[in-house]
């Protein structure tokens, strides 16, 4: 996707870096930021936030049932529900991007078919898969027939098959088609010790979204933004200066007794960090800074 393609197909809110030549940086909201409530809810809680631009979790529309209970209601669920809950993201002024789904090892044929569905009943062209090495060449069949990009993501599981280094991310992407991609999440990438601003300069063209989440090392906990590991600012910068056209979720983990203010402070974290402020928590607009939508 050009830049052109990428500015003229996602709106929302758009940051740009303070250095000259900085470009924008699309900054939305995973919604698993704001799984400790429901669908609904979380929709108000982006509004408040101020973001115009998400990625949904799968448990804000799937029931919180069994395994075969689920893998049924998978199956079997009127896919107006999926378009139900875009129309209610559109009548809040929040662009859906992506949808943010599971495809690990367990997952059946008829529950992989139907992720595709579930996401052209969304009306999004791309699916945000946690999944297994295993599982590449199956997700590739169904995505090319489909025709919507699936970009694989990683977790902090350093086990043979896990997404979790650059490597298994090498063996995934190998021979497969255009529609397998990645989903970085560089706080898990941060926990498993390698770098995120490496990782996206090398895979840029193949990354169709990043995760921002901070994490220790070594498999260490969510922390705030900027008191972790994971290179955000760095990540941010990197972005902005070379004009990659990749969107960026902000998926802030941690429980906190207020999620609303933990989330708010993690894209203020970003704006300052674009703004190329020195206060990592800086929560000031510069004026080098620009919103859209």
């Amino acid at each position: 996707m050009t830049r052109r393609e990428f500015s003229g197909t996602i709106g929302g809110l758009m940051l740009r870096g303070a250095a000259m030549g900085s470009q924008d940086v699309a900054i939305g909201c995973g919604t698993i930021s704001f799984i400790d409530r429901p669908f609904d809810e979380a929709i108000l809680a982006m509004k408040e936030t101020g973001f115009t631009r998400c990625e949904v979790y799968l448990k804000h529309l799937e029931p919180d049932v069994p395994r075969e209970e689920l893998r049924k209601w998978r199956t079997t669920v009127d896919l107006s529900h999926f378009e139900k809950a875009r129309k209610k993201l559109d009548a809040a002024g929040i662009q859906l991007d992506s949808y943010y789904y599971g495809l690990w090892g367990n997952t059946s044929e008829e529950e992989i078919a139907r992720a595709f569905e579930m996401a052209k009943a969304l009306g999004v062209s791309r699916i945000s898969a946690s999944s297994v090495l295993s599982m590449a060449a199956r997700i590739d069949a169904y995505a090319s027939r489909a025709k919507i990009r699936v970009g694989l993501h990683n977790h902090s599981i350093m086990r043979p098959d896990q997404l979790a280094t650059p490597q298994s991310f090498e063996q995934a992407l190998t021979g497969r088609s255009e529609y397998m991609n990645i989903t970085l999440d560089m706080g898990h990438l941060a926990a498993c010790g390698f770098d995120a601003v490496a990782f996206i300069e090398k895979w840029h063209t193949r990354i169709l979204g990043v995760h921002l989440k901070d994490r220790k090392k070594d498999n260490g906990p969510d922390v705030p933004f900027g008191q972790g590991d994971a290179p955000i600012r760095q990540v941010l910068h990197l972005l902005s200066g070379r004009g990659y056209a990749i969107p960026t979720y902000i998926e802030y983990e941690r429980k906190e007794p207020d999620t609303l203010a933990a989330v708010r402070a993690s894209l203020e974290y970003c704006r300052a960090a674009l703004a190329g402020s020195s206060g990592a928590h800086s929560t000031g607009r510069s004026g080098s800074e620009r919103t859209k939508g």
